[in-house]
Protein backbone atom coordinates (compact mmCIF):
# COMPACT_ATOMS: atom_id res chain seq x y z
CA UNK A 1 0.00 0.00 0.00
CA UNK A 2 1.36 3.45 -0.93
CA UNK A 3 1.61 6.34 1.50
CA UNK A 4 -1.25 8.07 -0.28
CA UNK A 5 -3.45 4.96 -0.09
CA UNK A 6 -2.66 4.68 3.61
CA UNK A 7 -3.76 8.28 4.11
CA UNK A 8 -7.05 7.54 2.35
CA UNK A 9 -7.59 4.41 4.40
CA UNK A 10 -7.06 6.42 7.56
CA UNK A 11 -9.49 9.06 6.36
CA UNK A 12 -6.84 11.71 5.77
CA UNK A 13 -7.47 14.40 3.16
CA UNK A 14 -5.37 14.24 0.00
CA UNK A 15 -3.02 17.14 -0.63
CA UNK A 16 -3.26 18.90 -4.00
CA UNK A 17 -0.43 21.46 -4.34
CA UNK A 18 -0.44 24.52 -6.58
CA UNK A 19 2.31 25.59 -8.95
CA UNK A 20 3.17 29.25 -9.43
CA UNK A 21 5.64 29.86 -12.27
CA UNK A 22 8.32 27.56 -10.89
CA UNK A 23 7.35 27.37 -7.23
CA UNK A 24 5.36 24.56 -5.62
CA UNK A 25 2.96 25.71 -2.90
CA UNK A 26 1.49 23.20 -0.45
CA UNK A 27 -1.33 23.95 1.93
CA UNK A 28 -4.60 22.85 3.48
CA UNK A 29 -6.42 26.18 3.66
CA UNK A 30 -9.32 24.91 1.54
CA UNK A 31 -10.92 21.47 1.40
CA UNK A 32 -12.86 20.36 -1.69
CA UNK A 33 -14.61 17.21 -2.87
CA UNK A 34 -14.03 15.46 -6.17
CA UNK A 35 -16.93 15.64 -8.62
CA UNK A 36 -17.64 11.97 -9.28
CA UNK A 37 -16.47 10.09 -6.20
CA UNK A 38 -16.81 12.73 -3.48
CA UNK A 39 -13.25 12.24 -2.21
CA UNK A 40 -11.85 15.13 -0.15
CA UNK A 41 -8.68 16.95 -1.15
CA UNK A 42 -7.00 20.02 0.29
CA UNK A 43 -5.38 22.97 -1.47
CA UNK A 44 -3.67 26.19 -0.46
CA UNK A 45 -5.45 29.50 -0.80
CA UNK A 46 -5.20 31.08 -4.24
CA UNK A 47 -2.98 34.11 -4.29
CA UNK A 48 -4.59 35.89 -7.23
CA UNK A 49 -1.73 38.35 -7.56
CA UNK A 50 0.65 35.48 -8.25
CA UNK A 51 -1.38 33.95 -11.09
CA UNK A 52 -1.77 37.22 -12.98
CA UNK A 53 1.11 38.53 -15.10
CA UNK A 54 0.90 42.30 -15.69
CA UNK A 55 0.51 43.44 -19.29
CA UNK A 56 3.77 45.34 -18.91
CA UNK A 57 5.62 42.02 -18.65
CA UNK A 58 6.97 40.58 -21.88
CA UNK A 59 6.08 36.85 -21.92
CA UNK A 60 9.13 34.83 -20.76
CA UNK A 61 9.05 32.59 -23.84
CA UNK A 62 8.65 35.35 -26.42
CA UNK A 63 12.25 35.41 -27.63
CA UNK A 64 13.10 31.77 -26.93
CA UNK A 65 13.52 29.97 -30.27
CA UNK A 66 10.87 27.37 -30.96
CA UNK A 67 13.54 24.71 -31.41
CA UNK A 68 14.77 25.27 -27.85
CA UNK A 69 11.22 25.01 -26.50
CA UNK A 70 10.74 21.72 -28.34
CA UNK A 71 14.01 20.37 -26.96
CA UNK A 72 12.92 21.21 -23.42
CA UNK A 73 9.53 19.53 -23.92
CA UNK A 74 11.19 16.43 -25.31
CA UNK A 75 13.40 16.16 -22.23
CA UNK A 76 10.32 16.63 -20.03
CA UNK A 77 8.60 13.79 -21.88
CA UNK A 78 11.56 11.53 -21.17
CA UNK A 79 11.44 12.41 -17.46
CA UNK A 80 7.65 11.87 -17.28
CA UNK A 81 8.03 8.35 -18.68
CA UNK A 82 10.84 7.51 -16.24
CA UNK A 83 9.34 5.05 -13.72
CA UNK A 84 11.52 6.57 -11.01
CA UNK A 85 9.84 9.99 -11.35
CA UNK A 86 8.49 10.66 -7.83
CA UNK A 87 6.08 13.38 -8.94
CA UNK A 88 4.28 11.16 -11.44
CA UNK A 89 4.16 8.20 -9.06
CA UNK A 90 2.64 10.33 -6.32
CA UNK A 91 0.22 11.87 -8.83
CA UNK A 92 -1.09 8.46 -9.93
CA UNK A 93 -1.45 7.35 -6.30
CA UNK A 94 -3.58 10.36 -5.44
CA UNK A 95 -5.56 10.49 -8.67
CA UNK A 96 -6.53 6.83 -8.27
CA UNK A 97 -8.63 7.94 -5.30
CA UNK A 98 -10.46 10.79 -7.05
CA UNK A 99 -10.86 9.58 -10.64
CA UNK A 100 -13.38 7.14 -12.09
CA UNK A 101 -10.81 5.52 -14.40
CA UNK A 102 -8.94 2.50 -13.02
CA UNK A 103 -5.30 2.96 -12.08
CA UNK A 104 -3.98 1.04 -15.10
CA UNK A 105 -5.82 3.37 -17.48
CA UNK A 106 -4.62 6.45 -15.60
CA UNK A 107 -1.03 5.27 -15.90
CA UNK A 108 -1.51 4.54 -19.59
CA UNK A 109 -3.09 7.95 -20.14
CA UNK A 110 -0.18 9.87 -18.64
CA UNK A 111 2.46 7.72 -20.34
CA UNK A 112 0.64 7.87 -23.67
CA UNK A 113 0.28 11.63 -23.48
CA UNK A 114 3.98 11.98 -22.64
CA UNK A 115 4.70 10.32 -25.99
CA UNK A 116 3.24 13.50 -27.50
CA UNK A 117 6.41 15.25 -26.28
CA UNK A 118 8.36 14.00 -29.26
CA UNK A 119 10.41 16.27 -31.52
CA UNK A 120 8.84 15.06 -34.75
CA UNK A 121 5.31 15.22 -33.35
CA UNK A 122 5.69 18.70 -31.86
CA UNK A 123 7.14 20.14 -35.05
CA UNK A 124 4.35 18.50 -37.08
CA UNK A 125 1.73 20.07 -34.80
CA UNK A 126 3.22 23.53 -35.29
CA UNK A 127 3.61 23.12 -39.05
CA UNK A 128 -0.01 22.02 -39.45
CA UNK A 129 -1.32 24.91 -37.35
CA UNK A 130 0.73 27.70 -38.90
CA UNK A 131 1.31 28.31 -42.62
CA UNK A 132 4.63 29.89 -41.65
CA UNK A 133 5.87 28.69 -38.23
CA UNK A 134 8.52 31.42 -38.30
CA UNK A 135 5.75 33.77 -37.17
CA UNK A 136 6.14 32.27 -33.70
CA UNK A 137 9.80 33.30 -33.51
CA UNK A 138 9.64 36.78 -35.00
CA UNK A 139 8.02 39.31 -37.31
CA UNK A 140 7.37 38.02 -40.84
CA UNK A 141 7.74 40.63 -43.58
CA UNK A 142 4.90 40.84 -46.11
CA UNK A 143 3.91 43.07 -49.00
CA UNK A 144 0.55 43.13 -50.75
CA UNK A 145 -0.06 43.62 -54.49
CA UNK A 146 -0.52 47.36 -53.97
CA UNK A 147 2.92 47.70 -52.44
CA UNK A 148 1.90 48.12 -48.80
CA UNK A 149 4.46 46.65 -46.39
CA UNK A 150 3.64 44.92 -43.15
CA UNK A 151 5.02 42.57 -40.54
CA UNK A 152 2.95 39.85 -38.87
CA UNK A 153 3.65 37.90 -35.69
CA UNK A 154 1.89 35.10 -33.86
CA UNK A 155 2.37 36.87 -30.55
CA UNK A 156 2.52 35.02 -27.23
CA UNK A 157 -0.98 35.10 -25.68
CA UNK A 158 -2.16 35.04 -22.09
CA UNK A 159 -4.32 31.93 -21.65
CA UNK A 160 -6.51 30.39 -18.97
CA UNK A 161 -6.91 26.68 -19.63
CA UNK A 162 -10.02 25.14 -18.03
CA UNK A 163 -8.92 21.51 -18.10
CA UNK A 164 -11.24 18.51 -18.49
CA UNK A 165 -11.77 15.97 -15.75
CA UNK A 166 -12.15 12.89 -17.94
CA UNK A 167 -8.70 12.77 -19.56
CA UNK A 168 -5.55 13.24 -17.42
CA UNK A 169 -3.43 13.05 -20.56
CA UNK A 170 -4.88 16.35 -21.78
CA UNK A 171 -2.81 18.14 -19.13
CA UNK A 172 0.39 17.08 -20.90
CA UNK A 173 -0.89 18.23 -24.29
CA UNK A 174 -2.23 21.53 -22.95
CA UNK A 175 1.09 22.34 -21.27
CA UNK A 176 2.97 21.51 -24.50
CA UNK A 177 0.62 23.55 -26.65
CA UNK A 178 0.80 26.51 -24.28
CA UNK A 179 4.60 26.35 -24.52
CA UNK A 180 4.62 26.04 -28.32
CA UNK A 181 2.65 29.27 -28.71
CA UNK A 182 4.89 30.87 -26.03
CA UNK A 183 1.90 31.76 -23.87
CA UNK A 184 1.66 32.83 -20.26
CA UNK A 185 -0.55 30.01 -18.99
CA UNK A 186 -2.86 29.53 -16.03
CA UNK A 187 -4.27 26.00 -15.74
CA UNK A 188 -7.54 25.61 -13.87
CA UNK A 189 -7.62 21.96 -12.82
CA UNK A 190 -10.68 19.76 -12.39
CA UNK A 191 -11.80 18.21 -9.12
CA UNK A 192 -11.39 14.75 -10.68
CA UNK A 193 -7.74 15.46 -11.35
CA UNK A 194 -6.09 18.28 -9.38
CA UNK A 195 -2.79 16.35 -9.47
CA UNK A 196 -1.50 15.70 -13.01
CA UNK A 197 -0.76 19.28 -14.06
CA UNK A 198 1.40 20.16 -11.03
CA UNK A 199 3.19 16.80 -11.39
CA UNK A 200 4.11 17.59 -14.99
CA UNK A 201 5.20 21.11 -14.09
CA UNK A 202 7.24 19.89 -11.12
CA UNK A 203 8.98 17.47 -13.46
CA UNK A 204 9.86 20.40 -15.72
CA UNK A 205 11.04 22.49 -12.78
CA UNK A 206 13.25 19.60 -11.73
CA UNK A 207 15.01 19.94 -15.10
CA UNK A 208 15.48 23.71 -14.77
CA UNK A 209 13.41 25.77 -12.30
CA UNK A 210 14.33 28.99 -14.09
CA UNK A 211 13.54 27.84 -17.61
CA UNK A 212 11.16 30.21 -19.47
CA UNK A 213 8.71 27.33 -20.05
CA UNK A 214 8.51 26.79 -16.29
CA UNK A 215 8.20 30.52 -15.60
CA UNK A 216 5.27 30.67 -18.04
CA UNK A 217 3.10 28.14 -16.18
CA UNK A 218 0.82 28.23 -13.14
CA UNK A 219 -1.69 25.59 -12.03
CA UNK A 220 -4.39 26.02 -9.39
CA UNK A 221 -7.78 24.67 -8.45
CA UNK A 222 -10.97 26.47 -7.60
CA UNK A 223 -14.53 25.26 -7.73
CA UNK A 224 -16.00 26.03 -11.14
CA UNK A 225 -18.41 28.92 -10.90
CA UNK A 226 -16.72 30.49 -7.87
CA UNK A 227 -17.43 34.13 -8.64
CA UNK A 228 -14.95 35.38 -6.04
CA UNK A 229 -12.16 33.95 -8.21
CA UNK A 230 -13.62 34.17 -11.69
CA UNK A 231 -14.78 37.78 -11.47
CA UNK A 232 -11.14 38.69 -10.85
CA UNK A 233 -9.35 36.40 -13.28
CA UNK A 234 -11.73 36.29 -16.24
CA UNK A 235 -10.85 39.81 -17.38
CA UNK A 236 -9.23 41.06 -20.60
CA UNK A 237 -6.71 43.19 -18.71
CA UNK A 238 -5.19 39.93 -17.46
CA UNK A 239 -5.91 37.27 -20.09
CA UNK A 240 -6.60 37.15 -23.81
CA UNK A 241 -8.43 33.85 -24.13
CA UNK A 242 -10.05 31.12 -22.09
CA UNK A 243 -9.37 27.66 -23.50
CA UNK A 244 -12.20 25.65 -22.02
CA UNK A 245 -12.84 21.94 -21.98
CA UNK A 246 -15.82 20.45 -20.23
CA UNK A 247 -19.53 19.88 -20.01
CA UNK A 248 -22.26 22.34 -20.85
CA UNK A 249 -22.34 23.89 -17.39
CA UNK A 250 -18.60 24.56 -17.45
CA UNK A 251 -18.78 26.24 -20.86
CA UNK A 252 -21.88 28.25 -19.95
CA UNK A 253 -20.12 29.48 -16.84
CA UNK A 254 -17.22 30.83 -18.90
CA UNK A 255 -19.44 32.43 -21.55
CA UNK A 256 -20.97 34.90 -19.12
CA UNK A 257 -17.56 36.54 -18.61
CA UNK A 258 -16.76 37.03 -22.29
CA UNK A 259 -16.59 40.48 -23.81
CA UNK A 260 -14.37 42.70 -25.92
CA UNK A 261 -10.77 41.56 -25.51
CA UNK A 262 -11.54 38.21 -23.85
CA UNK A 263 -12.27 35.35 -26.24
CA UNK A 264 -13.31 31.74 -25.76
CA UNK A 265 -11.68 28.79 -27.47
CA UNK A 266 -14.19 26.10 -26.62
CA UNK A 267 -13.81 22.33 -26.70
CA UNK A 268 -17.40 21.94 -25.63
CA UNK A 269 -19.44 18.77 -25.07
CA UNK A 270 -19.54 16.45 -28.05
CA UNK A 271 -21.14 13.11 -28.85
CA UNK A 272 -19.49 10.64 -31.20
CA UNK A 273 -21.29 8.00 -33.25
CA UNK A 274 -20.67 5.02 -35.52
CA UNK A 275 -22.22 4.28 -38.91
CA UNK A 276 -22.16 0.66 -40.05
CA UNK A 277 -23.37 -0.37 -43.50
CA UNK A 278 -25.08 -3.56 -44.59
CA UNK A 279 -21.72 -4.85 -45.84
CA UNK A 280 -21.00 -5.85 -42.22
CA UNK A 281 -23.28 -8.86 -42.75
CA UNK A 282 -21.42 -10.18 -45.80
CA UNK A 283 -19.85 -13.09 -43.93
CA UNK A 284 -19.73 -14.31 -40.35
CA UNK A 285 -16.11 -13.18 -40.12
CA UNK A 286 -16.98 -9.70 -41.42
CA UNK A 287 -19.76 -9.37 -38.84
CA UNK A 288 -17.39 -10.35 -36.03
CA UNK A 289 -14.79 -7.90 -37.33
CA UNK A 290 -17.24 -4.98 -37.57
CA UNK A 291 -18.61 -5.65 -34.08
CA UNK A 292 -15.07 -5.70 -32.68
CA UNK A 293 -14.20 -2.39 -34.35
CA UNK A 294 -17.40 -0.80 -33.04
CA UNK A 295 -16.56 -2.02 -29.52
CA UNK A 296 -13.10 -0.45 -29.80
CA UNK A 297 -14.72 2.93 -30.48
CA UNK A 298 -17.23 2.58 -27.66
CA UNK A 299 -14.53 1.72 -25.15
CA UNK A 300 -12.11 4.61 -25.70
CA UNK A 301 -11.19 5.62 -22.12
CA UNK A 302 -13.98 3.33 -20.87
CA UNK A 303 -16.36 5.54 -22.90
CA UNK A 304 -15.30 8.65 -20.97
CA UNK A 305 -13.73 10.35 -24.01
CA UNK A 306 -15.60 12.66 -26.40
CA UNK A 307 -14.44 10.47 -29.30
CA UNK A 308 -16.02 7.36 -27.72
CA UNK A 309 -19.04 6.17 -29.68
CA UNK A 310 -22.43 6.22 -27.95
CA UNK A 311 -24.78 5.57 -30.88
CA UNK A 312 -24.29 3.03 -33.67
CA UNK A 313 -26.47 3.62 -36.74
CA UNK A 314 -26.72 0.20 -38.34
CA UNK A 315 -28.02 -0.47 -41.85
CA UNK A 316 -30.03 -3.60 -41.05
CA UNK A 317 -33.41 -5.16 -40.43
CA UNK A 318 -34.36 -6.04 -36.88
CA UNK A 319 -33.16 -9.63 -37.09
CA UNK A 320 -29.71 -8.68 -38.42
CA UNK A 321 -29.49 -5.81 -35.95
CA UNK A 322 -29.97 -8.26 -33.08
CA UNK A 323 -27.17 -10.45 -34.44
CA UNK A 324 -24.86 -7.43 -34.49
CA UNK A 325 -25.95 -6.27 -31.01
CA UNK A 326 -25.24 -9.67 -29.51
CA UNK A 327 -21.70 -9.64 -30.87
CA UNK A 328 -21.14 -6.00 -29.96
CA UNK A 329 -22.20 -6.63 -26.36
CA UNK A 330 -19.83 -9.58 -26.06
CA UNK A 331 -16.90 -7.51 -27.36
CA UNK A 332 -17.68 -4.62 -24.98
CA UNK A 333 -17.90 -7.02 -22.04
CA UNK A 334 -14.53 -8.52 -22.96
CA UNK A 335 -12.90 -5.09 -23.06
CA UNK A 336 -14.62 -4.02 -19.83
CA UNK A 337 -13.24 -7.07 -18.05
CA UNK A 338 -9.75 -6.37 -19.39
CA UNK A 339 -9.77 -2.67 -18.43
CA UNK A 340 -11.24 -3.11 -14.95
CA UNK A 341 -12.71 -0.29 -12.90
CA UNK A 342 -16.30 -1.29 -13.64
CA UNK A 343 -18.64 1.02 -11.77
CA UNK A 344 -22.41 0.42 -11.68
CA UNK A 345 -24.48 2.86 -13.68
CA UNK A 346 -26.22 5.72 -11.92
CA UNK A 347 -29.71 5.21 -10.57
CA UNK A 348 -31.37 7.39 -13.21
CA UNK A 349 -29.70 5.59 -16.11
CA UNK A 350 -30.47 2.20 -14.54
CA UNK A 351 -34.15 3.13 -14.40
CA UNK A 352 -34.13 4.30 -18.05
CA UNK A 353 -32.63 0.99 -19.17
CA UNK A 354 -34.94 -1.08 -16.97
CA UNK A 355 -37.95 0.65 -18.50
CA UNK A 356 -36.70 0.07 -22.05
CA UNK A 357 -36.14 -3.61 -21.31
CA UNK A 358 -39.87 -3.95 -20.60
CA UNK A 359 -40.79 -2.58 -24.05
CA UNK A 360 -39.90 -5.65 -26.08
CA UNK A 361 -41.81 -4.49 -29.15
CA UNK A 362 -39.67 -1.34 -29.51
CA UNK A 363 -36.40 -2.04 -27.72
CA UNK A 364 -34.14 -4.92 -26.83
CA UNK A 365 -31.40 -4.77 -24.20
CA UNK A 366 -28.23 -6.86 -23.82
CA UNK A 367 -26.03 -6.76 -20.72
CA UNK A 368 -26.33 -5.49 -17.18
CA UNK A 369 -26.12 -2.16 -15.38
CA UNK A 370 -23.14 -3.23 -13.29
CA UNK A 371 -20.63 -1.36 -15.46
CA UNK A 372 -19.69 -4.31 -17.68
CA UNK A 373 -21.59 -3.03 -20.70
CA UNK A 374 -25.09 -2.48 -22.07
CA UNK A 375 -26.31 -2.51 -25.68
CA UNK A 376 -29.75 -1.14 -26.51
CA UNK A 377 -31.34 -1.80 -29.90
CA UNK A 378 -34.01 0.63 -31.07
CA UNK A 379 -35.57 2.13 -34.18
CA UNK A 380 -34.67 5.70 -33.18
CA UNK A 381 -32.02 7.13 -30.82
CA UNK A 382 -32.86 6.96 -27.13
CA UNK A 383 -33.55 10.32 -25.51
CA UNK A 384 -30.79 10.06 -22.88
CA UNK A 385 -27.00 10.22 -23.05
CA UNK A 386 -25.46 6.73 -23.02
CA UNK A 387 -22.55 6.53 -20.56
CA UNK A 388 -20.72 3.90 -18.53
CA UNK A 389 -20.11 1.48 -21.45
CA UNK A 390 -23.68 1.86 -22.69
CA UNK A 391 -24.32 2.09 -26.44
CA UNK A 392 -27.51 2.52 -28.45
CA UNK A 393 -27.69 0.62 -31.75
CA UNK A 394 -30.22 2.29 -34.03
CA UNK A 395 -31.42 0.11 -36.91
CA UNK A 396 -32.03 2.13 -40.10
CA UNK A 397 -33.08 1.08 -43.59
CA UNK A 398 -30.25 3.13 -45.07
CA UNK A 399 -27.33 5.09 -43.66
CA UNK A 400 -28.76 8.04 -45.57
CA UNK A 401 -31.50 8.08 -42.93
CA UNK A 402 -28.89 8.45 -40.18
CA UNK A 403 -27.67 11.79 -41.53
CA UNK A 404 -30.63 13.62 -39.97
CA UNK A 405 -29.34 12.72 -36.51
CA UNK A 406 -25.96 14.41 -37.12
CA UNK A 407 -25.64 17.84 -35.48
CA UNK A 408 -23.00 20.40 -34.56
CA UNK A 409 -22.53 18.38 -31.36
CA UNK A 410 -21.41 15.33 -33.37
CA UNK A 411 -17.65 15.09 -33.14
CA UNK A 412 -16.30 11.80 -34.50
CA UNK A 413 -18.06 9.40 -36.86
CA UNK A 414 -16.58 5.90 -37.09
CA UNK A 415 -17.55 4.42 -40.47
CA UNK A 416 -17.80 0.94 -41.99
CA UNK A 417 -17.24 -0.11 -44.74
CA UNK A 418 -14.32 2.18 -45.37
CA UNK A 419 -14.86 2.57 -49.12
CA UNK A 420 -18.24 4.29 -48.54
CA UNK A 421 -16.73 7.11 -46.47
CA UNK A 422 -16.17 9.54 -49.38
CA UNK A 423 -19.88 9.32 -50.26
CA UNK A 424 -20.87 10.58 -46.81
CA UNK A 425 -18.18 13.02 -45.67
CA UNK A 426 -19.65 16.16 -47.29
CA UNK A 427 -23.13 15.43 -45.94
CA UNK A 428 -21.72 14.70 -42.49
CA UNK A 429 -19.84 18.01 -42.56
CA UNK A 430 -22.99 19.83 -43.66
CA UNK A 431 -24.81 18.33 -40.68
CA UNK A 432 -22.13 19.64 -38.34
CA UNK A 433 -19.86 16.63 -37.79
CA UNK A 434 -16.18 17.41 -37.38
CA UNK A 435 -14.34 14.16 -38.05
CA UNK A 436 -14.92 10.93 -39.95
CA UNK A 437 -12.63 7.94 -39.38
CA UNK A 438 -12.54 4.26 -40.11
CA UNK A 439 -14.57 2.32 -37.60
CA UNK A 440 -12.26 1.26 -34.78
CA UNK A 441 -9.97 4.29 -35.15
CA UNK A 442 -11.85 6.90 -33.13
CA UNK A 443 -9.12 7.03 -30.48
CA UNK A 444 -5.93 7.88 -32.37
CA UNK A 445 -5.80 11.08 -34.39
CA UNK A 446 -3.58 12.22 -37.22
CA UNK A 447 -0.88 14.49 -35.80
CA UNK A 448 -1.65 18.19 -36.25
CA UNK A 449 -5.14 17.75 -37.72
CA UNK A 450 -7.97 20.11 -36.73
CA UNK A 451 -9.68 19.38 -33.43
CA UNK A 452 -13.35 20.28 -32.98
CA UNK A 453 -13.35 21.86 -36.45
CA UNK A 454 -10.42 24.23 -35.82
CA UNK A 455 -6.65 24.44 -35.69
CA UNK A 456 -6.33 25.15 -31.95
CA UNK A 457 -2.84 26.66 -31.81
CA UNK A 458 -3.72 29.05 -34.60
CA UNK A 459 -6.64 30.20 -32.46
CA UNK A 460 -4.58 30.50 -29.28
CA UNK A 461 -2.12 33.15 -30.44
CA UNK A 462 -2.57 36.90 -30.56
CA UNK A 463 -2.10 37.84 -34.21
CA UNK A 464 -0.29 41.16 -34.24
CA UNK A 465 0.28 43.28 -37.38
CA UNK A 466 2.82 46.07 -37.91
CA UNK A 467 1.97 48.02 -41.09
CA UNK A 468 4.81 50.11 -42.46
CA UNK A 469 3.61 52.22 -45.35
CA UNK A 470 3.69 51.83 -49.12
CA UNK A 471 6.69 51.25 -51.35
CA UNK A 472 6.93 52.00 -55.05
CA UNK A 473 5.48 49.21 -57.15
CA UNK A 474 5.67 49.05 -60.96
CA UNK A 475 2.36 50.13 -62.46
CA UNK A 476 1.14 51.70 -59.22
CA UNK A 477 1.44 55.42 -58.44
CA UNK A 478 0.44 57.45 -55.42
CA UNK A 479 -0.54 56.56 -51.87
CA UNK A 480 -3.47 54.46 -50.80
CA UNK A 481 -5.07 57.40 -49.01
CA UNK A 482 -5.05 59.68 -52.06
Amino acid sequence: MTATESQQTAGAVLSAPFFFRGEVVEGTAAVHRSRDLGVSFATPDIDLDRVVAPRTEVPPLLDVPLDEIVDFLVEAGRRIRDPRNPFIGECIDRMSATHTLPRALLEAQVAGAAAYLDKQILHAVVEQNFPDPKALDGWIAKQDFQGRKSFVRAFAPRLIHVLPGNSPGQAVKSIAQGALVKAINLFKMSSSDPFTTPAILRTMADIDPGHPVVRSMSAVYWRGGDAAVERVLFRPQYFDKIVAWGGGDAIDNVVKYLGPGLQLVSFDPKTSISMVGRQAFGTAATLEHAAGLAADDVMVLNQDACVASRFVFLEANEQDADRFCDRLYRRIAERATASGGNRPLGAELKEEIRTLALLDDEFRVWGATDGTGVVIRSGAPVDFHPVGKTVNVVAVESLDAAIRYVTVATQTVGFFPFDRMPDFRDRLAAGGAQRIVRLGEAGPSTIGNPHDAMYPLHRFVHWMVHEDGTVATPGFAGRLDE
